[in-house]
């Protein structure tokens, strides 16, 4: 996804069921910078040799980066540009492994016109089973102009 590949939506453009998603292929550079930003060095992230004696068999991606692609698809999608995180849930439901390709999608469930804030269900998937799902309820800009104070 590059930096120009956004779309805006005010409050007002916005339907339930409305649906965005993207596509992303975990590499190992993405989980070493995770670990590198974070400060989560944990050797099941980081060392082939740990993680092939846990039951994952071998390295897998930080859970919180793979939530952290929801925040791409909220951010650069839907509604994109703008809105403001107020609150996330997560179930992580397996794990994401490096080279797996993550589907993200985030789907409007809810509109809260009297404070523009919307809830959008989200949904990662790997080869056709969820990873991780949740809510999120975010603050959308509006069209109209308010007053200044």
């Amino acid at each position: 996804m590059s930096n120009s590949d956004f779309t805006l939506y005010y409050f007002e453009d916005l339907a339930v069921g409305q649906r965005e998603l993207i596509m992303k292929t975990v590499m190992a550079s993405d989980v070493v910078g995770f670990a590198t930003l974070s400060g989560d060095h944990n050797p099941i992230h980081l060392s082939d040799h740990f993680a092939r004696k846990t039951r994952f068999g071998g390295r897998i991606a930080h859970g919180l980066y793979t939530a952290s692609l929801i925040s791409a698809v909220l951010g650069m999608r839907l509604p994109g540009p703008g809105a403001v995180y107020l609150s996330q849930t997560l179930n992580f439901r397996g794990p994401v492994r490096i080279g797996d390709v993550v589907v993200v999608s985030v789907e409007v469930k809810e509109l809260f016109p009297e404070n523009r804030r919307c809830c959008l269900t989200c949904e990662v998937v790997v080869d056709g089973k969820v990873v991780l799902d949740g809510e999120a309820l975010v603050m959308v800009p509006t069209r109209r102009v308010r007053p200044a104070p």
